[in-house]
């Protein structure tokens, strides 16, 4: 017979992880929906996002600075730039000072396309959060807190 299983929360509504879980799915799904006509992923829309922000301040963006923008493991930045760049969406030259390093542009395919995909995921992210009739600048602040907060631990 085995034993019962304890819980700290009484009903996984209780749980933030289990509600923010959740709520992760149901936004991913929409933002598939919307991104796949523009043969996207999610990753591939926030990599070229953190390219596009990162462009503003610097010509030689890398791709340890894409890494490092969107808290991303190094190696899958690597893979999803390698894909990015078979599209035609971004290209990768050698950096004028650090032969270990690549800069990475958009090129203008790039920039048509990740265009299209900020209208798009934009607009979904209002209808999607909007629903709550929740500030939404309050609700950013505290995310944006939890990610600090927990950003060292993990």
């Amino acid at each position: 017979m085995s034993k019962k299983i304890e819980f700290h929360f009484k009903k996984p509504e209780d749980s933030p992880g289990y509600l923010l879980g959740q709520l992760t799915m149901l936004w991913q799904r929409k933002l598939k929906r919307v991104l796949d006509p523009l043969d996207l992923t999610h990753t591939q829309f926030a990599l070229l996002c953190a390219l596009a922000w990162l462009s503003r301040d610097s010509e030689k963006v890398t791709q340890v600075d894409i890494a490092n923008q969107g808290n991303a493991d190094r190696m899958m930045v690597s893979k999803v730039l390698r894909t990015l760049e078979e599209k035609n969406f971004i290209t990768r030259h050698e950096h004028p000072t650090d032969t270990r390093a690549k800069t990475i542009k958009l090129t203008q395919d790039g920039e048509m396309v990740l265009q299209k995909a900020i209208v798009c995921v934009e607009t979904a992210d209002l209808e999607f959060f909007y629903k709550s009739e929740t500030d939404l600048t309050t609700f950013n602040s505290k995310m944006a807190a939890l990610i600090e907060q927990n950003n060292n631990e993990v």
